[in-house]
C-alpha cells in the first residue's frame, strides 16, 4: 500500500513558517476570509436563551460557515462546563472540516476570566492603585491559569488607554492618567498572561476615552506629538518590552480617521516603526462602523476593503451570528472584492498568515484541548482567593484619617452600624464573571465582629433614584450605634438582573458627585453626631465638595473584587494597615476636567476666579497611613552622557511610627528648560516597599536617556542638555526630597 504523506502544516516538527505557507497554498479563498471572523453564537449573547448542547451546536454552525475564531463561546458555563464546550467546539473543527483547522477561542480577562465562576480580581484602577508591579505578576498569573484551562487562548485585555478625563465611564478599566505607570502595569500583564500560551491583546490603540466631554469612543483632534508622548507610551512598551501577540483597534477617530482603517496607526507606526509582528483585530463591529456609525465608508464592502488594506487582520463582529451573517464583512465582502478585482489576495494572505501562524504557535493543531478536572480546580482554588482577598488590600486608598478615627478598636465598640446602598452587595466593577462569589463589607465586618459587637444595618438609598424612604431608618440605625460606617459609591456591574449602573461602559458621566441622594444621605446621617466614615465603591474620582470638611474619614475601595468586603474589613479595623495610592487625580470639581498632575507650563493663572488655590481634591499618588514615613539622605550619582547616559537616586526612608507598613516611594522629574517646553512633573519610577516601625529601608532608582529625553520639532527622541530636577516623593503634591543636576 503506498504511503501517505503528511501535509506539511500537520507536521509540529517543521517550522511555523513552512507550515504556515503550507496550509495557505491549500486553503481557498472563502476559507481564509473564515479564518478572519470572529463571531459568537446569539444564543450566548441573549444570556437567557443558553445551554451548553445549544452553545456547541450553533458553533458547530459557525465552523461549517468557515469562521476560524470564536468570542465568548462558554461565558456563561462554569469551569468544567466550559472546557467541555471548548474541547466538544475544537474536537469538530480539527475532524469534521475539511482542513482542520483549529479554533481560536477569544473572551475577556480584564481583572480575572469572564468565564462564570472565575476567580474576580480588583478591576484596573484597583490594581494600578496598589502601585506594585510584582503583586499584578501574580495576580495575572492566576487569572490566566484559570482562563487557559477552559480553552481560551486570546484575553482581550489588558487596557491600555489612559484616564485623562475621568469623566469617562470606562475610567475603571484604566491603570490611570500617567503613561509611566499604564506602561509599567500593562507590561507585567502582558507578559505574565502570554506566558501561560494566552495571547494578549491590549486595547484601545489609540486614545480611545478622552473624546471631547470625557466620552469614551469619541472623536479626538490631537496633535502628533501628544499622541506620541502620552497616548502611544502604553502601547509602545505592549510592543516593544511585552512582546504582546495582538492588538485592539479603538473605536474612535483621531483627526477624522477612523482607527480601524487608519493606516498610519497600524501599518507605519504600530509594524513598521515599533516592529509590531502580530495580529490587529478591530473592536467589536469596527469594521462595519465606518459604513453605518463614521459615515465614512459608502457601503459594507467599501467599509472592508479599506480596513483590511490599512492593516486590520480581522472582523470582530459579535453582536452578529448565524441568523444575520450579512454583516460579518470579512467572511462575505472579501471574497466578492477579490473576485471583482478590487482587493488582491495577497492582502488577505497576510492577515491570514498572522492568524495561522499564533494557531500553530500556541500548539492548537496538535492538542487545542483542556482538563476539566483541571479547570474546576483552578476556579476554587483558595489560592486564587486568597490572592484576590490580597491584591484587594495593597489597591485601597485611605484618604482622609482626621484625628485617627481609624483604624476602629473592636475592643471599645458595642454596636456598629453599616449604612448606604453599598452596603450589602460588592461592587466588582465592568467585565465581571457571573456566580463570583463576592463577599460584601456587611457579611464581612458582621463575621470580623461575632462575638464582640453588633451590626445593624440599614440601606438608606439605591444609588441612583430620589427614593428618599429610607433615610428615617438610616438615622435610627445611626443614633443606636457607636460608629457609622457609610457605604457609598457607584455601579458599572453588567450582569443578570442588574439595574443599579452608574458608570462604566458606554456610561460617562458629566457629574462626578455621588449620585442619586447619596450626599442627602450622608447630610441626614451627619447629623447624628457619631463617629462617620465613608466607605466608597467605585471605578473613578468622586467629588465631595459637599460632605467632605464634616466626615473625618474617607477610604477608597475602588471594585476591589470578590474578596472586597474582607479588604475593606481589615483596613477599617486595622488588621491592615493601608498603603495604596491614587493612580488619577481627583478633582474638587467636574467642570476643572480634563485635569491631571503633569500639564505644561501655561501662560495664566492654574487656577480659576471661583476656586481660587489647590485644583485637585486629592493629588495623583496619593495615600495615607496608619504610620508615618520620614525620608533622608538623598544621594544622586550620574555615569556617561547622551545615549550612554545613567543617573541613579536613591534616598532612605524610615518608618517613623507605631506600626508596620508599606510606603509607595515616587520618583518624578523635570527638564527645567527645554526648547519644546515640557511638562511641570513627570513620573519616572515608583517602588512599594515594607518597612518595620521604626526601621529604615535604601530606595534606588535608575535613569536611562529614553526616560530623560523628550520629543525635538522633528518628533525625535534627544536629550537636550541643561538643568534637571529629580524629585522623590509620597505623591506628586508631596515632595519630600529634592536636587537640581546639569544632564546632557
Amino acid at each position: 500500500m503506498k504511503k501517505v504523506k503528511m501535509p506539511i502544516y500537520q507536521n509540529a516538527k517543521k517550522p511555523v513558517q513552512a507550515r504556515v505557507q503550507d496550509l495557505l497554498r491549500r486553503m481557498t479563498l472563502q476559507e481564509k476570509a473564515g479564518q478572519l471572523i470572529s463571531t459568537t453564537p446569539l444564543s450566548q449573547l441573549r444570556e437567557t436563551d443558553y445551554s451548553d448542547a445549544k452553545m456547541i451546536a450553533e458553533s458547530k454552525k459557525l465552523i461549517d460557515m468557515g469562521v476560524g475564531q470564536l468570542g465568548v463561546v462558554a461565558r456563561h458555563a462554569q469551569a468544567r462546563g466550559s472546557a467541555e464546550i471548548v474541547n466538544a467546539v475544537q474536537k469538530y473543527a480539527l475532524e469534521e472540516t475539511r482542513l482542520g483547522i483549529p479554533i481560536l477561542i477569544q473572551d475577556e480577562c480584564v481583572h480575572g476570566c469572564k468565564g462564570a465562576g472565575s476567580t474576580m480580581f480588583p478591576q484596573s484602577i484597583g490594581m494600578a492603585a496598589s502601585w506594585n508591579l510584582e503583586l499584578m505578576e501574580r495576580c495575572v498569573h492566576a487569572i490566566a491559569s484559570e482562563t487557559r484551562s477552559r480553552g481560551i487562548r486570546q484575553g482581550l485585555s489588558p487596557t491600555l488607554n489612559l484616564a485623562r478625563d475621568v469623566r469617562c465611564g470606562r475610567t475603571e478599566e484604566t491603570y490611570g492618567e500617567d503613561p509611566y505607570l499604564l506602561s509599567q502595569m500593562g507590561v507585567a500583564f502582558i507578559k505574565t498572561l502570554q506566558s501561560h500560551g494566552v495571547v494578549s491583546t491590549p486595547k484601545h490603540f489609540a486614545a480611545n476615552f478622552v473624546g471631547d466631554g470625557g466620552r469614551d469612543s469619541h472623536a479626538v483632534h490631537f496633535s502628533e506629538r501628544l499622541l506620541r508622548e502620552i497616548y502611544f507610551p502604553g502601547f509602545k512598551a505592549a510592543v516593544q518590552e511585552g512582546g504582546c501577540e495582538s492588538i485592539m483597534i479603538a473605536h474612535t477617530a483621531i483627526d477624522g480617521i477612523p482607527c480601524s482603517n487608519n493606516k498610519w496607526l497600524m501599518d507605519d507606526i504600530l509594524r513598521k516603526e515599533w516592529g509590531f509582528k502580530g495580529f490587529i483585530v478591530p473592536d467589536n463591529t469596527d469594521v462595519q462602523k465606518n459604513f453605518t456609525v463614521h459615515s465614512q465608508a459608502q457601503s459594507y464592502a467599501e467599509s472592508t476593503k479599506w480596513c483590511i488594506e490599512a492593516g486590520l487582520d480581522t472582523d470582530l463582529a459579535w453582536t452578529y451570528g448565524i441568523n444575520d451573517t450579512a454583516r460579518l464583512c470579512y467572511l462575505t465582502e472579501l471574497p466578492k472584492l477579490v473576485k471583482e478585482r478590487k482587493l488582491s489576495v495577497k492582502v488577505i494572505d497576510q492577515s491570514v498568515a498572522r492568524i495561522l501562524r499564533i494557531k500553530f504557535k500556541l500548539g492548537l493543531f496538535e492538542n487545542p484541548y483542556q482538563d476539566p478536572a483541571l479547570a474546576e480546580r483552578l476556579a476554587k482554588s483558595p489560592a486564587h482567593r486568597a490572592l484576590a482577598r490580597e491584591s484587594a488590600r495593597q489597591g485601597i486608598v485611605l484618604l482622609k484619617n482626621e484625628k485617627n478615627v481609624l483604624p476602629l478598636d473592636d475592643s471599645k465598640l458595642k454596636t456598629v452600624a453599616l449604612i448606604g446602598p453599598n452596603a450589602d452587595v460588592s461592587r466588582l466593577g465592568g467585565y465581571t464573571c457571573l456566580e463570583a462569589d463576592e463577599i460584601s463589607p456587611l457579611e464581612a465586618i458582621t463575621e470580623r465582629l461575632t462575638g464582640k459587637a453588633r451590626v445593624l444595618h440599614a440601606k438608606g438609598s439605591c444609588l441612583f433614584n430620589q427614593d428618599r424612604s429610607g433615610f428615617a431608618e438610616a438615622v435610627k440605625v445611626a443614633k443606636r450605634a457607636d460608629v457609622v460606617i457609610l457605604c457609598m459609591g457607584n455601579s458599572s456591574d453588567k450582569v443578570i438582573g442588574q439595574l443599579e449602573i452608574t458608570e462604566g461602559e458606554r456610561h460617562d458621566r458629566h457629574n462626578l458627585d455621588l449620585p442619586g441622594v447619596q450626599e442627602e444621605l450622608i447630610e441626614a446621617v451627619l447629623a447624628v453626631n457619631k463617629p462617620t466614615i465613608v466607605v466608597l465603591q467605585n471605578g473613578s474620582a468622586v467629588t465631595m465638595k459637599k460632605w467632605l470638611s464634616r466626615v473625618p474619614a474617607v477610604v477608597e475601595a475602588w471594585y476591589a473584587g470578590a474578596e472586597a468586603g474582607h479588604a475593606i474589613a481589615e483596613v477599617l479595623f486595622g488588621d491592615y494597615n493601608p498603603a495604596g495610592r491614587l493612580p488619577i487625580t481627583f478633582p474638587a470639581h467636574a467642570g476643572q476636567l480634563p485635569l491631571y498632575y503633569n500639564p505644561r507650563p501655561h501662560g495664566r493663572v492654574s487656577d480659576y476666579v471661583d476656586h481660587r488655590g489647590r485644583l485637585e481634591q486629592f493629588a495623583f499618588g496619593f495615600g495615607l497611613s496608619y504610620t508615618k514615613f520620614d525620608y533622608s539622605d538623598l544621594k544622586i550619582t550620574k555615569t556617561g552622557r547622551g545615549k550612554q547616559i545613567k543617573v541613579k537616586v536613591a534616598c532612605a526612608v524610615k518608618n517613623s511610627g507605631k506600626r508596620d507598613g508599606d510606603e509607595v516611594v515616587q520618583l518624578y522629574i523635570r527638564d527645567c528648560c527645554g526648547y519644546i517646553t515640557r511638562p511641570l512633573l513627570e513620573l519616572k519610577g515608583f517602588k512599594r516597599v515594607h518597612v518595620p516601625k521604626g526601621e529604615t529601608v535604601r530606595v534606588q532608582f535608575e535613569l536611562d536617556c529614553e526616560a530623560l529625553g523628550h520629543l525635538d520639532q522633528k518628533l525625535k527622541h534627544i536629550l537636550e542638555p541643561g538643568d534637571f530636577n529629580l524629585m522623590v516623593g509620597a505623591s506628586s503634591a508631596d515632595i519630600r526630597l529634592q536636587k537640581k543636576v546639569w544632564l546632557e
